[in-house]
């Protein structure tokens, strides 16, 4: 089958924790540009939870979509859309397996935090959690945020430096914005000189909201 217009279809999805018909929740973890599935997989060690599955789902040519974030979207075409139907199709089998919307989480860094962030905010419903290092929704400025659907008070993190060269400040900002119109509880962090990394104190954000899954 040609994965013309579907550059991620096929790849290989890797996994953690418990397997998937006997974990209670679940953890996606999207990668960033120019790494992989497992690298992003030691993210489940520092997040680990028993009762939690975790799967990371690897990018064709270890890139989500080729272009910066905040270029306009038809250049980033189709392995954007082609990289947010990965995250769909994962989401459809882990509720396949029996868990449900409220118990899975999304989380990723750099350019992986931003194909979550995109996702959530497309396909707007009370997820498990969200959780955004160093990224936020993607598109140029000035792009309509007019999303549809409700968060219902769903926890986000979003955590970034202050002097990201990737990442600048407005769009965290601006994507905090959009989590909150769309009903989200949003914790915003902005950390001096942290550089494109995960500290720990991002981690400690993100356990709480893991707890937070199981504990509901």
């Amino acid at each position: 089958m040609s994965n013309q217009g579907l550059p991620h279809r096929g790849q290989p999805v890797y996994t953690a924790g418990q397997p998937l018909n006997e974990a209670k929740a679940a953890m996606i973890l999207v990668h960033g540009r120019g790494a992989t599935a497992p690298s992003i997989l030691e993210l489940a060690n520092a997040l680990y939870h028993p009762d939690f599955v975790y799967l990371a789902p690897q990018a064709a040519n270890n890139t989500w979509y080729p272009n910066s974030f905040l270029s306009p979207i038809p250049g980033n075409e189709p392995d954007l859309s082609s990289g947010l139907a990965v995250l769909g199709d994962l989401i459809a089998q882990i509720e396949a397996a029996g868990i449900p919307a409220e118990k899975i989480v999304l989380a990723g860094f750099s350019q992986g935090a931003c194909l979550a962030s995109e996702f959530v905010a497309r396909n707007a419903r009370p997820y498990g959690g969200l959780l955004a290092f160093s990224g936020g929704v993607i598109g140029p400025p000035g792009t309509p945020r007019n999303y549809e659907g409700s968060l219902e008070g769903m926890p986000v993190f979003v955590g970034c430096s202050d002097s990201d060269f990737h990442i600048p400040v407005e769009r965290v900002h601006e994507s905090t914005a959009v989590f909150e119109a769309l009903g989200a509880a949003v914790t915003e962090r902005i950390y001096p000189n942290m550089g494109h990394t995960i500290i720990q104190d991002e981690i400690d954000q993100a356990r709480g909201i893991v707890e937070g899954v199981v504990t509901a």
